[in-house]
């Protein structure tokens, strides 16, 4: 919802109120949260039916749900993300939390991926979640490559390495990338990846981008000489051929099919050059995201969030990335600051051992 804080700041404090104790009752219990418990636990005294007219206003702005008969509220898929977004107050890593990660990373081993082992377990107690741990970046050939939109302003890659290792990297998607052409682009690169890695694969794309301009630059070349043609923004990635007075052409010398097989080769130079972006896009990462339910594709089915931080090598080259998956109805305000912490952690580790 990019329009999340917006909604926060017209509500007014009682709503803001009201809503902010739903959540936080229901990441607490799981429970619905009803209006006489609201009542006794509100700041200013307000009558149960002043509560319900305020959880009913919640409910019309689709931030509240009734998930029975029942007269509690729970917060909904939307009203998650907005408290998350807009209200969540992330606390300091507990100091009992801070102690069981260090514990865990205490053992001096050279053994990098028993540490990540330990440290996923590690932080399975400490979250009560399952937890993702991400090794260091892998760099081997590539089976298969799959990008999922997970909203319009970020996306995953997954990687399935000709090892059997398989590999998830976050990244915002270029502006105006739709699912499709995210299906377009890895149907694409599967076709090239047999025996490849992900840089092999940028480079063939580079070579790709180089022979469809030049082969653009030959047929543009009689056209721009003989004044019908004439190039905008040349060179640049928003380049185009203008053609003038096409009525006038002649169509018997050629030029129709030149100017059509000139079409053709722009669209493949853009869709390339589309693909060289997101193969670029996948050897980097993101920060601490909270993904939450059906928000999030790949854990839609379990109605559960991922908690994500990534980890860096000393020259601040993100290698990995730590998360916490859960249920949809975790405490957030303690697992961000405790998934932000033990990637630190193990960024630092990597870059001592490296």
């Amino acid at each position: 919802m990019g329009d999340s804080s917006n909604i926060i700041n017209e509500m007014d404090d009682r709503s803001r109120e009201v809503f902010r104790r739903v959540v936080e009752g229901y990441l607490a219990s799981g429970d619905p949260v009803g209006s006489r418990t609201l009542s006794r636990v509100m700041n200013e005294k307000v009558s149960a039916a002043t509560i319900r007219n305020a959880m009913q206003d919640l409910e019309h702005l689709g931030l509240l749900g009734s998930p029975h008969i029942s007269a509690g509220r729970v917060p909904t898929q939307a009203g998650l993300r907005m408290f998350v977004d807009g209200l969540l107050e992330v606390g300091d890593l507990d100091v009992g939390d801070r102690q069981k990660i260090d514990d865990t990373l205490g053992s001096n081993s050279q053994d990098v991926s028993g540490m990540l082992d330990r440290l996923s377990t590690a932080l399975s107690g400490v979250t009560r979640g399952a937890s993702l741990v991400l090794a260091p970046k892998h760099e081997a050939p590539i089976k298969h490559v799959e990008f999922v939109s997970l909203g319009s302003d970020r996306a995953l890659v997954v990687l399935v390495f000709a090892d059997g290792h398989v590999e998830n990297r976050l990244f915002t998607p270029p502006a105006g990338q739709t699912p499709s052409a995210m299906r377009e682009a890895a149907n694409f690169v599967n076709a090239l990846a047999e025996g490849r890695t992900l840089s092999d694969l940028q480079g063939l794309m580079r070579r790709e981008i180089k022979a469809r301009r030049q082969e653009i630059d030959t047929l543009a070349q009689d056209l721009v000489k003989s004044g019908l043609a004439v190039w905008d923004d040349e060179g640049e990635h928003t380049e185009r051929l203008i053609v003038r007075g096409r009525a006038n052409l002649l169509s018997g010398d050629g030029t129709e099919e030149d100017l059509e097989r000139i079409r053709n080769l722009f669209d493949d130079l853009e869709r390339k050059r589309d693909i060289a972006e997101f193969l670029e896009l996948a050897e980097q990462g993101d920060g601490v995201r909270i993904f939450i339910g059906s928000e999030n594709k790949l854990f839609s089915l379990s109605g559960s969030s991922l908690v994500v931080s990534p980890y860096m090598n000393a020259d601040r080259k993100i290698v990995g990335a730590v998360g916490v998956i859960g249920p949809t109805r975790l405490n957030y305000g303690r697992i961000v600051p405790i998934v932000d912490y033990t990637a630190q952690l193990v960024g630092k580790l990597i870059s001592d051992r490296s």
